[in-house]
């Protein structure tokens, strides 16, 4: 806890309030950042001249980076202080969206996106760092609150605004978007943060073995997992040559922990009973939501005919809970236990999935209203809770790592959800329409007549699209057995002490 807000332990200061708006306007825009292309990228692929498989590194390039830089954000922070290390990465960042936006080719697109990624990612953790240092302990569940929004919102409003924007303006605003918010959020940063002394005798100090393994390590795991399953997996030298370079990764990275004086992370909090069950249910709690997030436009899309503007107003639904109890989580937080709140947040993740494994080929946006309600109250519950176990689950003087973890898993948790659906998904395809051949020509007859009514090309197309509606459900399905098993270990949790302040700063 900063000086300023020991000094005033009921009441945060003037400048505390711009700062946490600084720190949440920061998280925004990089969690944003992150979805917002999704729906630009087939027009963005065509005027740069990409194919489709080298738009997809539009994305992947973004989140690569963003996730290498999450961990290493505090330690980054200690050196040139939290004022001046925000104000270098939010000039970079927005300087960096205006070359993705002005690009020609794509060698420049993915260059400016790899410098987002690396910014942004300094953002999201930073944004805990503001709350635990500039607001009293009794303020500080508000502050948490308006930066777990934007885990939620940014997410879901990024292809709906980047839609939008590419359907009625030009996708290049996809990008300018970022500069007045980018020029606004270093008015705030000025004014709401104390400058502080840059420590450049921590470089020397500098884990080098970590730094590697978390750029070699977390680079290549995502790579892998974005990418894996366009290039068929372990058929491709160019996944296996990742994978070997991400292992090499992780063993740096190990070796940074044993032979480092001060380690750029320490990965040891890990092991600790509370820390590791709230990595663990943060990753796969990450994993569900953005699955979801990708299942349900792919199924519009494939299914009922909707384009992306339309698929994005369906999965905006979800944000309508999380907003509406924000103003409640302060109060909740001191109310409920935060396991019961967690446990109940996995509950009511799973009950949202189950319901949507029943879909049919007659399914469209209304039959997702009510699993959406249902899945943004689960969201509420179980990440901003979430937040608040990690807060107290660590020492004081780790609280840093903790923040960079926690927030990692939940982007780690995405990538490892997109490529676990994805392969789901075609091997259970495949699987559905072999079994309808075996039972159309188990029933000769009723194959023949279709065939003779429509050919056998409008048969195979019934086939395919019922196998794939199949799919989708075994996808959901598997998702909530996932928030089913995890429940368990909501009981290796601390309870929230009396009056404890979240603490996640370094």
């Amino acid at each position: 806890m900063s000086e300023h807000a020991s000094a005033h332990p009921d009441k945060a200061g003037a400048g505390a309030w711009p700062a946490v708006a600084a720190g949440t306007i920061g998280a925004f825009m990089a969690t944003l950042d992150i979805s917002i292309v999704n729906a630009s990228l087939p027009t963005i692929q065509g005027e740069i001249g990409a194919s489709g498989a080298e738009g997809t590194w539009i994305s992947t390039a973004y989140l690569v980076a963003e996730i290498v830089m999450i961990p290493m954000a505090d330690w980054l922070a200690k050196i040139f202080g939290l004022r001046g290390f925000l104000l270098i990465v939010t000039v970079l960042f927005t300087g960096f969206s205006v070359m993705c936006g002005v690009s020609q080719d794509l060698s420049q697109m993915i260059v400016g996106r790899v410098g987002q990624g690396f910014t942004g990612g300094a953002m999201i953790p930073m944004a805990m760092t503001i709350v635990a240092t500039r607001l009293p302990p009794r303020q500080q569940p508000l502050g948490l609150a308006l930066f777990g929004m934007t885990a939620v919102l940014g997410p879901v409003l990024g292809p709906v605004i980047g839609g939008w924007l590419t359907e009625n303006v030009s996708w290049h605003y996809a990008f300018f978007l970022n500069v007045p918010m980018g020029l606004g959020l270093v008015g705030l940063l000025i004014g709401g943060l104390p400058r502080a002394r840059v420590r450049w005798g921590m470089f020397a100090e500098t884990d080098v073995l970590g730094v590697a393994g978390l750029i070699l390590g977390l680079g290549g795991l995502t790579i892998v997992l974005e990418e894996g399953q366009r290039e068929r997996w372990l058929e491709s030298a160019f996944i296996n040559s990742l994978i070997l370079v991400s292992l090499a990764g992780c063993l740096l990275l190990a070796a940074g922990q044993l032979f480092s004086r001060r380690p750029v992370v320490q990965l040891r909090i890990l092991f600790q009973r509370s820390f590791g069950a709230v990595f663990v249910v943060t990753l796969m709690v990450g994993a569900v939501f953005y699955s979801v997030l990708y299942l349900i436009p792919q199924f519009l899309a494939l299914v009922a005919g909707y384009n992306a503007e339309q698929s994005g107003g369906v999965n905006m639904i979800s944000g309508v809970p999380t907003i509406m109890m924000l103003a409640a989580f302060p109060l909740l937080v001191r109310l409920i236990d935060l396991r019961v709140a967690i446990a109940m947040g996995l509950v009511l993740y799973a009950v949202s999935c189950f319901l949507d494994s029943s879909l049919t080929s007659a399914s469209a946006g209304p039959q997702f209203f009510w699993t959406q309600v249902v899945r943004g109250f689960a969201m509420f519950f179980s990440m901003m809770f979430l937040n608040q176990a990690a807060a107290t689950s660590v020492p004081q003087e780790l609280a840093g790592d903790a923040s960079g973890l926690f927030n990692a898993a939940r982007n780690l948790g995405g990538s490892v959800g997109l490529a676990s659906v994805g392969a789901l998904q075609d091997q259970r395809t495949t699987f559905h329409a072999a079994r309808l051949t075996e039972t159309l020509g188990a029933n000769g007859l009723a194959g023949q007549d279709a065939v003779a009514a429509h050919g056998m090309a409008w048969l195979d197309r019934q086939i395919h699209g019922q196998a794939t509606v199949m799919a989708f459900a075994d996808a959901y399905w598997v998702l909530g057995v996932s928030m089913v098993l995890m429940i368990p270990l909501v009981l290796l949790l601390k309870p929230l002490p009396k009056g404890a302040s979240l603490s996640l700063a370094a």
